[in-house]
């Protein structure tokens, strides 16, 4: 029975996380949210400074515990185009656009520090839902399969069937959930240090599965997989003691076992397939200034998909598998305010900008992973309904920006010397989003300054 309820937890925080930088979830928490996720130089609330900085936990001198769940809606597109003579001669271009259709998913993420005044030790736990990805595009109905296929009307020939040059429908699902225990110490009392040791289950199910060999029924369907990861993180902070704080982390790798694939082909064959996909390590600088009533913050982070496995590599393998998603490094801005000037009620907005890691040769292998947003605006609030509670909000909303991700749609039929990625001459594939979160926390101070 134990077991059974570690695993419903387990789902509960991994597959329900959809992300904003990458893959990666750009905050947590809805004070950390609202901030737009810049937390590694001003700790505001516990969860932003665990996830970003673990020295920063020593601002904190009381023990307190920490619970947020949101509420995050996704509306992801994507389009793509085939030129005249594709479908066989004489037969006109095709195009269309297919809406996701997933829904809402929650985002819960628990917190809990252990502080006290007179000591220069402060330790956390955490469970996050750190990272995710999901769509879910229906099979295009009007399709050259179909009897009453009309070509002159639009139809979005990526969700053509497989026997007929697409991928049918597309379905993704990847969460990430990671526990941290957390230390941190205070050298003098204006300069930490922290270290976070870090555990974590993934989960990936993949409609079709491109990561596995094709038959001649195409590519197959997937059950959903689990991998076990590991990693740390380590801070510095600095607090000047007259509003100047500085803050630095580094994030590992964390490293996964593979994913193990339990595949179906379209004809009911079976077979099996591994894919390890690692969680990139992250650089982050971060600023906090309190000045009278108002508390700013900015971070930078960079985030180094080129040296992670899943994402390191790219295009197809011998046996026309893909072998990962291409990714490039990315550039992440996040910067805060929060106004103290109301009783009792804290205000705040943030902004988040960050890079595309998806360039326009790697965009048809990355139609399972189209949430990348390029900026997020967040506004929140809290309540300090006592001494030792607060209730948190928050609201978001962002987008992928004016250019949708783009590129030339592939097949590895078509590979050859001149054209070793098979791209279809004169065809396209883009995507872009939009995306809403709603979120509440609830936090409780057990005693303290």
């Amino acid at each position: 029975m134990k077991t059974y309820y570690l695993q419903l937890i387990l789902m509960m925080f991994s597959t329900l996380a959809f992300s904003q930088s990458g893959h990666i979830m750009q905050g947590v928490g809805a004070v950390n949210m609202s901030m737009g996720g810049a937390a590694t130089g001003q700790p505001l609330d516990i969860s932003g400074a665990i996830q970003w900085n673990p020295a920063s936990i020593s601002a904190f001198d009381s023990k307190i515990i920490k619970l947020d769940v949101g509420l995050f809606f996704s509306s992801p597109k994507l389009s793509s185009s085939l030129p005249a003579g594709m479908l066989g001669p004489g037969a006109p271009g095709v195009s269309g656009t297919t809406q996701d259709d997933r829904g809402v998913s929650p985002m819960p993420a628990l917190a809990m520090l252990w502080g006290k005044e007179d000591s220069r030790h402060t330790f956390a736990a955490s469970a996050f839902g750190i990272s995710g990805f999901g769509v879910t595009f229906p099979e295009e109905s009007n399709n050259p399969l179909n009897p009453a296929f009309n070509p002159m009307e639009n139809s979005n020939p990526i969700n053509y069937p497989q026997q007929a040059m697409g991928f049918g429908r597309i379905e993704s699902d990847y969460g990430l959930f990671q526990m941290g225990f957390t230390w941190a110490y205070e050298i003098t009392e204006k300069f930490s240090i922290g270290i976070q040791p870090t555990f974590n289950y993934a989960t990936l199910e993949l409609m079709p599965n491109p990561t596995a060999n094709p038959s001649m029924a195409g590519y197959p369907s997937t059950d959903k997989a689990s991998s076990i990861g590991y990693g740390a993180q380590f801070g510095l902070f600095f607090d000047s003691g007259s509003g100047l704080k500085l803050g630095a982390s580094y994030k590992t790798v964390q490293s996964f076992s593979d994913f193990e694939f339990d595949n179906t082909y379209l004809d009911n064959s079976k077979a099996k397939s591994k894919f390890n996909m690692d969680y990139p390590s992250i650089l982050s600088f971060g600023v906090g200034y309190t000045m009278g009533k108002f508390d700013l913050a900015a971070d930078y982070r960079l985030v180094n998909y080129e040296g992670t496995d899943g994402f390191n590599e790219s295009g197809w393998t011998q046996t026309a598998s893909v072998k990962g998603f291409g990714w490039e490094n990315i550039n992440i801005i996040s910067a805060g305010l929060q106004f103290r000037g109301i009783s009792m009620v804290p205000l705040r907005v943030g902004y988040t900008y960050n890079s595309n890691p998806i360039n326009s040769e790697m965009a048809f292998f990355n139609v399972p992973a189209t949430a990348i947003i390029k900026n997020a605006f967040q506004v929140g609030f809290s309540v300090l309904a006592s001494d030792f509670i607060s209730i948190d909000a928050t609201y978001h909303h962002g987008s992928s920006g004016s250019d949708a991700t783009s590129g030339p749609m592939y097949s590895p039929m078509m590979i050859n010397s001149e054209n070793p990625l098979g791209a279809i001459p004169g065809s396209n594939v883009s995507y872009e989003m939009t995306t809403d979160l709603v979120m509440v926390g609830f936090s409780y101070r057990f005693k303290g300054k």
